[in-house]
């Protein structure tokens, strides 16, 4: 589960990149983002229930607000208001949607 997360946040960030032609790779882009998602998983106690929705939103509130702060804070990169709303609505995507996926397949092969 948390290399599903670290993957869905290094696909929004070669997307981006892709997007706006950087010269950054993925993993520098992202890299502020999965430290928050490693707060998140803290916080969420994610190794729990790792795939349940609640902890994806824990995790991705967290993704959000810290590598946000990171980004920047300690990156030196901006957080314009557009990139924060688009950011906020891709990572939801990504981390909540995987383990939306993960809860059907989950439920679908239990209930047979």
């Amino acid at each position: 589960a948390v290399a599903a997360d670290v993957v869905a946040l290094v696909l929004f960030a070669a997307l981006g990149r892709n997007n706006h032609s950087s010269a950054s790779s993925p993993l520098e882009i992202a890299a502020p983002f999965i430290v928050g998602g490693a707060v998140g998983w803290v916080i969420a106690r994610g190794w729990r229930d790792p795939f349940a929705l609640a902890t994806g939103v824990q995790v991705w509130l967290a993704t959000v607000v810290v590598g946000m702060v990171l980004r920047w804070g300690v990156w030196d990169r901006g957080v314009q208001l557009s990139f924060v709303i688009v950011a906020t609505l891709f990572t939801g995507l990504f981390l909540l949607g995987w383990r939306a996926v993960a809860e059907w397949i989950l439920r679908r092969s239990s209930a047979k």
